[in-house]
């Protein structure tokens, strides 16, 4: 297979980390990719003064696909997320997030009724809440709003991304997840708008939930959802609540998909304070990097990978601090946690005896 160019966003806080470990996997199974590295956050800040340079954009603009750790999106004040603005700035309009059980049954100690989740959150990514659109009101800032935009076309592409993953991938059932009997405007047009494109995929089963229930039915029993589809703001909270089911952030993967460009990215955030310490999962940010494969048409590297590291899981050899606890408050066992290296390692080996 010829080698593909992708550039690699390393991110700030641990995401150097995370993603130099990825790579180091990467090559060891041989996977034909050539990296284009480009800074922006944090990284960007010290050496050029603002978070992402116009260079930096023209030069992620080049290539259709692209890889990258968390970045850290200050609270409150500061610059806006660099999260937002690259799926903005590249037109990825749909969040793609799959929570699916992993093969590894010690995962779910936690949260034992379920072993077999496998739902995907289609997510709306350049408008809604997140759209930027804010001000304050009144003397002294006596108040703020967050204007909550959604429009036809909008709503329109990405609801029609979700039925043709749907159809796809060979599942059964896509829902639209809203708030419409508050929102009855933003959310009705969002409805409207589903319900619509639903006849065109008659071979798909099409139903709605209000996202406070839909919060509840993922709790109580997530295998009877598919994909779901919805707008920025509900997506980002469900897709955290649907990760915990599958074992947490540290093993969830996420795409940001456009017609034109498509960024590959960990659900988890930059860690600022485990930074250096090389001690944070690189699971989801390796995972990632298999759905980022499987999108380029590397089936065959994204299976290896992904048998590397399930065996490496289910050994229980080596394993960062997070999953060791996870063995030691279930009583399983009560084994020393090594570097996320260590870790790395131990699948790379793991690897090796596979190829």
């Amino acid at each position: 297979m010829a080698t593909q160019k992708v550039v690699l966003i390393p991110g700030d806080g641990i995401g150097p980390e995370v993603t130099s470990l990825t790579v180091k996997l990467f090559e060891a199974a041989d996977v034909p990719i050539e990296w284009e590295v480009v800074e922006i956050g944090e990284p960007a800040i010290e050496k050029y003064g603002e978070p992402m340079p116009e260079d930096a954009l023209e030069t992620i603009k080049k290539y259709p696909i692209v890889f990258k750790g968390p970045l850290t999106t200050p609270v409150g004040k500061g610059y806006r997320s660099l999260n937002v603005r690259l799926r903005m700035e590249l037109d990825t309009y749909a969040v793609v997030r799959p929570a699916k059980s992993l093969p590894v049954d010690w995962l779910y100690v936690d949260v034992p009724r379920f072993k077999n989740v496998d739902v995907v959150i289609v997510r709306e990514a350049t408008e809604g809440l997140y759209s930027g659109v804010e001000h304050f009101v009144g003397k002294d800032r006596c108040g703020a709003e967050t204007i909550n935009i959604i429009t036809r076309k909008g709503s329109e592409r990405v609801i029609r991304f979700a039925f043709e993953y749907a159809r796809k991938y060979g599942r059964k059932k896509v829902t639209a997840v809203h708030k419409a009997n508050i929102m009855k405007t933003t959310g009705g047009l969002w409805l409207e708008v589903f319900y619509e494109l639903a006849k065109e995929y008659p071979d798909i089963e099409a139903n709605d939930r209000i996202v406070d229930n839909m919060a509840m039915q993922l709790v109580l029993k997530p295998y009877e959802y598919d994909v779901l589809v919805t707008t920025n703001l509900m997506g980002d909270i469900l897709s955290d609540l649907a990760s915990g089911l599958i074992g947490g952030l540290g093993v969830a993967p996420s795409s940001n998909i456009g017609d034109k460009y498509a960024i590959f990215e960990p659900v988890h955030g930059s860690a600022p304070k485990y930074t250096g310490q090389w001690k944070v999962n690189p699971t989801a940010q390796m995972l990632t990097g298999t759905f980022m494969l499987r999108y380029m048409g590397m089936d065959e590297k994204a299976e290896l990978i992904e048998k590397a590291i399930f065996k490496t899981l289910n050994d229980r050899k080596k394993l960062t601090y997070d999953m060791t606890r996870t063995l030691k408050n279930a009583g399983i066992a009560d084994i020393p946690p090594v570097s996320n290296k260590e870790y790395t390692e131990e699948i790379i080996k793991n690897l090796k005896a596979m190829m």
